[in-house]
């Protein structure tokens, strides 16, 4: 089996958040099993030099963005027995930042139809192409509406996975012409058309073999009106082809019994090394040296997707209690504002630190007692994954992700990794904070029991390698280790709901496969 992933994103040559954590550590683990993987990327600004310096340039095309005649060079580099390809244009890539630009449409127009053109130019045909997000969501629908002519792309299955259904890629019906080189048809059959624009997330659920999110609650929540974004009913319609698999984690680098950032490593069997880092984290936060008051940490994005709104309604009260707070982050400058001011009155028991610093993100894990996740919504999330690893206990909405892999606290059998609430209000997340409080001050052994359960955990990326195989396979088929012609197939037909608040009309569209 022959597999492409592409993304916008990718550790360890950029990343924004959790889709480059899962397209730097996926393809690794499958090159482990075998298989034949090979990740496409845009030539972003940021790559480190490092990286930049090791590309071997091996092609130069043109690529028709509608009228336009852009320039695309192709940049190779073998890591970890992954092929790592690199679309080179300066005009679109060469930026300070991945996203946020009038002309991300543009952007990622250019760089979806330069991936696809790509693949026939450094002779790489996978059995697979495996999507992320709105940024290559388009990728199925251009392989079924303009390039199904290729041969050698007849074959071609898809997997799209949805890191997050807020981001959509909306864009006016002209693009299509104007960017993509590509008829009206499917807009005004209502296919890949949401609220009389071009839905690019809608038309990767549309014409993917697969949709995948990355955890299984999630898979079920987007589906609902109040997690869906306006897309819930198609994917109602086109749930027989959606799953959740969790992501998972590298375990080499968030180890705490060989990680560098700590003053001292600990393990599962000797747990002395986390009093040691709980002290040095006292220590470079400013506040007391006391192992009986609970630490407990933020480290995220500030914002009220992530449930700060919140925490700030409680953490007054939150620090009447013996316990202290510690957060790292930014993000809402009116968020950080207050955090900062809450600090400036309760400086022996909050250290709030607006910033983004990935070794002292490593500290506090490790050193703190409990971790509050209170988002509002979390599609798989990380942070409470590392800190399980790490035997901080997380404190968490059972939402999403977070439900999945976070076992709440079970006073009656003393079983659990860690604390959770069901609804999204301030008084059941200082609810959920108390039991956590108490616990670790007036149970220390069921606390010790419970640090021991989080970080007996498998959340390995090795664990969640095994269910992406699995979801590869259900498409792959077995003739021969080649996937079946497309064009030989019957034509497939499905009713698509054209997504708009003011019709709910339903189209019977035909889709070539």
């Amino acid at each position: 089996m022959k597999l492409l992933f592409a993304s916008a994103e990718c550790a360890p040559f950029f990343k924004t958040g959790g889709l480059g954590d899962v397209i730097g550590a996926l393809p690794k683990e499958l090159a482990k099993k075998d298989i034949e993987v090979a990740v496409v990327l845009p030539l972003h600004k940021t790559m480190p030099a490092a990286y930049r310096e090791q590309c071997e340039h091996i092609a130069s095309f043109s690529v028709d963005v509608g009228w336009r005649n852009q320039f695309c060079g192709i940049e190779r580099l073998q890591l970890n027995n992954v092929a790592y390809y690199f679309i080179d244009n300066l005009y679109y890539f060469n930026r300070d930042n991945l996203y946020g630009y009038y002309d991300d449409g543009e952007r990622f127009a250019f760089f979806q139809l330069a991936l696809i053109e790509m693949m026939q130019v450094v002779d790489y045909i996978p059995d697979i192409i495996h999507l992320n997000d709105f940024h290559t969501a388009m990728v199925p629908f251009l392989l079924n509406e303009k390039y199904h002519w290729i041969e050698s792309y007849q074959s071609i299955r898809t997997v799209l996975t949805i890191h997050n259904i807020e981001f959509q890629g909306q864009y006016s019906p002209e693009v299509l012409a104007d960017l993509f080189g590509v008829g009206d048809r499917r807009y005004h059959d209502g296919t890949i058309r949401y609220e009389n624009d071009i839905n690019f997330l809608k038309a990767g659920i549309v014409y993917a073999d697969r949709v995948n999110t990355v955890s299984h609650s999630y898979a079920r929540e987007i589906q609902t009106s109040e997690f869906g974004c306006g897309l819930e009913g198609i994917l109602q319609q086109e749930k027989g082809k959606l799953s959740g698999i969790v992501n998972g984690l590298d375990y080499e680098i968030n180890n705490p019994e060989s990680d560098s950032a700590l003053k001292t490593t600990y393990s599962l069997t000797d747990l002395n090394g986390k009093k040691k880092c709980k002290k040095e984290l006292q220590e470079i936060m400013g506040l007391p040296i006391r192992e009986d008051a609970p630490i407990i940490a933020v480290v995220s994005r500030l914002t009220h997707q992530k449930g700060f709104h919140l925490v700030l309604e409680e953490l007054e009260n939150l620090l009447q209690y013996d316990v202290q707070f510690v957060l790292l982050g930014t993000g809402d400058p009116a968020f950080e504002h207050q955090f900062q001011l809450i600090s400036e009155w309760y400086p022996n028991k909050c250290s709030i630190n607006i910033t983004f610093d990935v070794t002292l993100a490593q500290k506090i894990y490790a050193g703190a007692d409990i971790f509050l996740m209170p988002s509002r919504f979390e599609p798989c999330g990380l942070s409470q994954l590392i800190s399980m690893r790490y035997g901080t206990l997380p404190v968490v909405h059972e939402i999403g992700g977070l439900k999945d892999t976070v076992e709440p606290y079970n006073p009656i059998e003393k079983t659990g990794t860690g604390f959770g609430f069901s609804l999204f209000t301030p008084y059941y997340m200082m609810e959920a904070l108390k039991k956590a409080i108490h616990v670790y001050q007036l149970e220390k052994d069921v606390w010790k029991e419970l640090m021991k359960n989080a970080m007996s955990q498998d959340f390995s990326w090795e664990t969640s390698t095994e269910h992406y195989l699995s979801l590869y396979k259900e498409i792959y088929l077995k003739d021969g280790g080649k996937a079946e012609d497309k064009k030989d197939q019957p034509a497939a037909f499905a009713t698509l709901w054209d997504g708009s608040y003011s019709s709910q009309r339903k189209h019977l569209v035909q889709r070539r496969r």
